[in-house]
């Protein structure tokens, strides 16, 4: 599964739960930016560990 931001396609490696949105899957770069907001949870996939060490 892709990442759900737009002209990415690296692989979703974290759900972020967003309370005033859909909830949306994005790869672990997108993940660090976007799980930095108040109120976003990051929820990675425990699958896709090692991407979230690059």
């Amino acid at each position: 599964m892709a990442c759900s931001e737009p002209d990415c396609e690296r692989p979703a490696a974290v759900e972020l739960h967003i309370p005033w949105a859909e909830n949306r899957l994005v790869c672990a770069a997108h993940a660090r930016v976007l799980g930095r907001r108040d109120g976003i949870v990051a929820d990675p996939f425990p699958e896709r560990a090692d991407d979230l060490l690059e």
